[in-house]
């Protein structure tokens, strides 16, 4: 998924965005294969929550951008700097922390 970036400074640091996907969760599968209205709303806010958790628990409140959640994979976008990705790349349950690359027209 290609992103447009917006870039600004968080902490005096430039900040990129950033993907981070998570390692398997038996509660996300769980969750996701449950193909109601219910369900899906079920999911949404157990990502939402999860996310948030991981990045409170991680990285300095205010610093970073949280820009959504991704329910097809257990994964979301955020806008930090490279030092933060480093700090998530460490984070327990993390599998993959990547910088979104644009691409030319």
């Amino acid at each position: 998924m290609i992103i447009k970036e917006r870039r600004g400074k968080m902490g005096g640091k430039e900040s990129e965005r950033y993907f981070v996907f998570m390692d398997y969760d038996p509660e996300y599968e769980r969750i996701r294969n449950d193909r109601t209205k219910r369900g899906a709303y079920e999911l949404d806010m157990y990502l939402s929550r999860k996310h948030d958790e991981l990045l409170a628990n991680t990285l300095e409140h205010g610093s970073y951008k949280k820009t959504i959640s991704l329910i097809i994979v257990d994964g979301f976008a955020v806008e930090i700097t490279e030092d933060q990705a480093n700090a998530l790349r460490s984070a327990n349950g993390v599998r993959v922390v990547e910088k979104n690359q644009e691409f030319p027209n």
